[in-house]
């Protein structure tokens, strides 16, 4: 009788800590002590517990309390009002026999970070290849009011939930700062200082990942096959499409967040139309399942590079001018988006630019004036837009030069021109027309039709308007069978 009384009362208690582990509220990893929320907006907030179960939402800032019920599922969500305090707050969630509680949060703005290698290069920079500046940077990073999330590398062949492996909101610190994307936190820091409201940043980047692997399988089925019932995921995972939106973007979905910077776009060098079609349709579907409407979207056009050692010329397998030409023309496709031009601080050896600063510097332009009001600041270099031929050569016009037109540190160079024949020749250029305007000839070509500017893989862009924003390498015509006279 003795051990049948055992036996049940080891039942009973396996079974109540079922019941209790079961019971047990979970949220997401995003949401945390320490933790950034959008201020003075509605933020969502989600979460799982027991089937039906009822939900209590208590925080420090609002006097009632917020009910919401899970579904038969178990999952629950609402939306919670924030304020422009700026005194750390704190929550708690109740419900199913448990509670959660959350201290030193913070209302502020929340940036989304991702891409590739060059979003991903932390301060420490890469093996041979340092960040400009990172020194200085960590020395001054102690900032409670900074706060950093960064997601792990992980790949799933399903949209899931939760995160696989993530470093939880840490206040800004050399310590927490040093492994983070170093355009990440140089846009955050500033941003931070220019308000002086909180920052939170959220940091999911992979390198050397195509924009297919971020993209969710029902954005990416509109322009490829994805089947990936016989891929093994354990194998070049990064390269494997719509498994990292699964596995790193879709268990942030929809943390509230002010907007999306994005740096992306070398591994899709070699197909540079595609890009042009998917770019638009990945944030398209981001801001839909967001369901923030067009939140900003600033994104980096790749740095000039020289690939394999070439510096091809026209075959658009081996131009990267024509990847930065099809960022560049998605901006049209793209509402409420910026992008920040690169041309005069790539470096020929290293794909990875040390001067991840000035990339920031332009991204974080780009926010204060489109985002944040403060319209005096420029934030987009000069952009072509328009030719006539004049007395046996070209005349360039260009917008986004305000009152104060063009400039030139040196020497205007990286312009060719062509005349119907399409051979494009070494050009000589010079500002005219009130620094409107830029004129373009070549003795070798007396009947012009077409100018390129910093058409190769790898050049350095000599173009500015007065504020130093470069202008982006372009092209005037639409050829595909151009050749280049080497003089």
């Amino acid at each position: 009788m003795k051990r049948l009384r055992l036996v049940l009362y080891t039942a009973v208690c396996v079974w109540v800590s079922i019941q209790f582990a079961n019971a047990q509220i979970k949220l997401p990893e995003l949401f945390s002590s320490n933790m950034v929320l959008q201020r003075n907006t509605q933020v969502a907030i989600w979460g799982w517990a027991d089937a039906n179960a009822n939900i209590t939402i208590h925080t420090s800032w609002m006097v009632n309390p917020i009910e919401v019920k899970a579904d038969n599922k178990g999952s629950w969500n609402t939306k919670l009002t924030t304020t422009n305090a700026r005194e750390p707050q704190s929550m708690e969630i109740k419900g199913s026999g448990s509670s959660i509680i959350l201290e030193n949060v913070l209302f502020g703005e929340v940036w989304l970070c991702s891409g590739q290698s060059n979003m991903e290069q932390s301060l420490k920079g890469y093996t041979g290849q340092p960040t400009y500046g990172a020194l200085e940077a960590l020395s001054g990073a102690r900032n409670i009011n900074l706060r950093v999330f960064s997601v792990d590398h992980h790949g799933s062949k399903t949209p899931l939930d939760h995160l696989d492996g993530y470093r939880p909101w840490q206040e800004a610190s050399p310590e927490s700062i040093s492994d983070f994307s170093a355009i990440a936190y140089f846009f955050g820091q500033q941003l931070q200082e220019i308000l002086d409201v909180p920052v939170g940043l959220i940091l999911t980047s992979w390198g050397g990942t195509e924009i297919q692997s971020w993209m969710a399988k029902d954005a990416l089925e509109n322009y490829q096959t994805v089947d990936l019932k016989d891929v093994d995921l354990s194998q070049n995972t990064k390269h494997i499409p719509t498994v990292l939106f699964n596995a790193m973007v879709n268990p942030l979905v929809p943390y509230t967040v002010k907007g999306m910077l994005w740096y992306q776009g070398e591994s899709n060098r070699l197909e540079p139309q595609l890009y042009r079609q998917l770019l638009p349709a990945m944030v398209k579907d981001w801001r839909a399942r967001w369901g923030q409407g067009d939140f900003p979207f600033y994104y980096v056009q790749v740095a000039p590079y020289l690939y394999d050692k070439r510096n091809d010329y026209f075959q658009e397998v081996e131009n990267s001018a024509f990847i930065r030409e099809a960022q560049l023309e998605s901006l049209a496709d793209i509402p409420n988006a910026g992008m920040a031009i690169t041309m005069d601080i790539g470096e020929s050896h290293t794909i990875h630019p040390p001067k991840k600063k000035e990339v920031a510097d332009r991204l974080l332009y780009m926010a204060l004036n489109q985002t944040y009001g403060q319209t005096a600041i420029d934030y987009l270099g000069p952009t072509y837009s328009s030719l006539a031929t004049k007395d046996g050569g070209i005349v360039l016009s260009f917008d986004h030069i305000g009152d104060t037109g063009l400039f030139v540190h040196d020497k205007l160079e990286g312009f060719e021109i062509a005349g119907e024949d399409r051979k494009f020749y070494t050009a000589e250029a010079k500002i005219m027309g009130n620094h409107k305007q830029v004129f373009v000839t070549s003795p070798n070509v007396p009947k012009p039709v077409a100018v390129r500017y910093a058409w190769r893989n790898w050049i350095v862009g000599t173009l500015y308007d007065v504020n130093l924003l470069p202008a982006s390498s372009f092209r005037t015509d639409d050829w595909d069978n151009a050749t280049r006279v080497e003089e």
